[in-house]
């Protein structure tokens, strides 16, 4: 391996040929020249993120920004998009696992968004795990039998892959340099990249990506900058990178204009990730009393400041020649109880209604159940590819007070004791190594447990009460916690409760729920992997 990048420090024995194959001394180069040449401006705009949010924490709130009014004001548009991504309009996300990425490149929507993300736990064994089944699935030879004996293998049309590294703020202390761990995002970005560029350009297609976690045009002008030295490093043309800015927090609300323009060449539309937007809402305004928002059930997507959220969003898209994207709707088939199943798929079904009525361009789905339930609705109503050149809808331009317009509702005992048993659920399961995880007939993943938590976080620093009368503290929380880890030693047995990982997943959420706001719980647990 290269002296130059010192990786992994702890090579796990069931993936060390994955690890030998995948991290070549010519790939370790290129990580590092990434890290090297991008790694300061990344600690730059995180330090810009901290600056930002003491001006919230001290009273100001988000507008959009004069400098770049003549960006907002002038007449452009983003590159076309290749041939193979001009209809999306089924997405399905999970994470990079060898069975989720075989079934999801099988089940028939438009593109699988491999997510080392908000639904992947990074483990040093599920990041090389990931990016070995992504290249074997852009090689076409994946394959998997499972503890049963049941084969999986991808079908002759599978579809389109993109992929979604982790976000600016999370570090690989597997992978270091002269400077320490280098850049997860650089990382999962070199890694895939240098080994599959050369595939997929052989096979007509290209290196397509997710972009999370944006904050500011300033950190889409540095993943544009990275595209561009990725291209020009091995003789591809330039644009032929792809990718879908998410558009999941507050402050990259008010830039949808100039992300697009900062990845003009590269861009494929933006996405509304509604779920990190929710938390997004709640952590950037935590200084604030006047933004409480109510529990998660009722913070819907007929709420005035995520309603004027999406139709920002597809205006400004549909302007620059770009994809809307929908989002994830939550719930998940449920097999042993028809009922509950046939409303499921009924909220999923309405969800989808509302998304290409409005004018999405695309949706996100996250099992392989629904895939049919979201395309039959975009079929009927989307009979063209996309929803790009349609004529615009004549309203009123979307204000900065409408985007942080408070959303009305309940906090309820039973909204309260959810938010406890989600988050201590997704916890214990993030620290055994699995980031995406049915709850509550949901699928939760690491953007809906930030909701859980932040919101017990800012209903216990301002006092809030139940409906019922009583108040949100310290010690109801923690009441709360002990209630289900009792019932869990009851369900589990003494020797099945001690495998588990609850009480320390009780630790870290009376930590997330008392003193000062932690921005992410990622960042908080990543020490508990390694």
């Amino acid at each position: 391996m290269s002296s130059a990048l010192a990786t992994p420090i702890r090579p796990t024995s069931s993936h060390a040929d994955q690890e030998y194959k995948l991290l070549s001394p010519s790939v370790l180069d290129f990580v590092r020249e990434l890290d090297l040449k991008f790694g300061a401006e990344r600690v730059n705009l995180l330090s810009k993120r901290k600056a930002r949010q003491m001006e919230f924490d001290n009273g100001k709130l988000p507008d959009f920004l004069e400098s770049t009014a003549w960006i907002r004001a002038s007449e452009w548009r983003v590159a076309p998009p290749p041939a193979e991504l001009l209809d999306r309009r089924v997405e399905i996300t999970g994470p990079p696992e060898r069975k989720m990425v075989i079934n999801a490149l099988n089940c028939g929507a438009k593109v699988f968004m491999a997510d080392f993300e908000d639904s992947s736990s990074p483990t040093w064994e599920n990041c090389i795990a990931g990016q070995q089944s992504l290249y074997e699935a852009n090689c076409r030879q994946i394959s998997f039998t499972s503890p049963e004996g049941k084969q999986y293998r991808l079908n002759d049309q599978p579809v389109v892959l993109f992929v979604r590294p982790r976000g600016l703020h999370m570090d690989e202390v597997h992978c270091k340099d002269c400077h320490g761990a280098v850049s997860a995002s650089l990382f999962d970005f070199g890694v895939y990249f240098a080994n599959n560029y050369e595939v997929l350009r052989q096979r007509g297609s290209a290196p397509y990506f997710y972009i999370p976690k944006l904050e500011s045009h300033e950190e889409a002008r540095l993943w544009n900058n990275i595209f561009n030295f990725a291209e020009d490093k091995v003789g591809l043309k330039r644009g032929t990178i792809r990718a879908t800015a998410l558009i999941e927090t507050i402050t990259a609300a008010f830039e949808m204009d100039e992300i697009l323009y900062e990845l003009r060449e590269h861009s494929v539309g933006l996405n509304c990730g509604r779920w990190d937007y929710i938390f997004s809402f709640i952590k950037k305004f935590s200084a604030r009393p006047d933004f409480i928002l109510p529990q998660r059930g009722d913070v819907t997507m007929d709420q005035p400041f995520l309603a004027s959220y999406v139709r920002l969003l597809i205006d400004t898209c549909h302007r620059r020649g770009a994809h809307a994207m929908g989002g994830m709707a939550a719930q998940i088939p449920i097999k042993n109880d028809p009922e509950v199943n046939r409303e499921a798929i009924d909220r999923v079904r309405k969800d989808k209604l509302r998304e290409v009525m409005a004018g999405h361009d695309g949706t996100w789905v996250a099992h392989p159940g629904l895939v049919s339930t979201a395309m039959d609705v975009f079929n009927e109503y989307m009979p063209g590819p996309n929803q790009i050149d349609r004529p615009a809808t004549k309203h009123e331009p979307v204000t900065a007070a409408d985007l942080l317009t408070i959303p009305n509702g309940h906090i309820t005992d039973l909204g309260f004791r959810r938010n406890v048993d989600i988050s201590l659920m997704y916890l214990e399961s993030w620290l055994r190594g699995q980031g995406c995880v049915p709850i509550y007939n949901l699928m939760e993943d690491a953007a809906t447990a930030e909701i859980s938590r932040a919101q017990l976080w800012q209903w216990n620093h301002y006092g809030v009460h139940t409906d019922d009368g009583r108040l949100v503290d310290t010690e109801r929380i923690r009441a709360a916690i002990q209630s289900f880890l009792a019932d869990k030693k009851k369900e589990l047995g003494d020797g099945g409760f001690a495998k588990a990982k609850f009480s320390r997943a009780a630790e870290i959420l009376l930590m997330l729920s008392t003193g000062s706001f932690r921005e992410f719980l990622t960042t908080e647990l990543y020490g508990d992997l390694h």
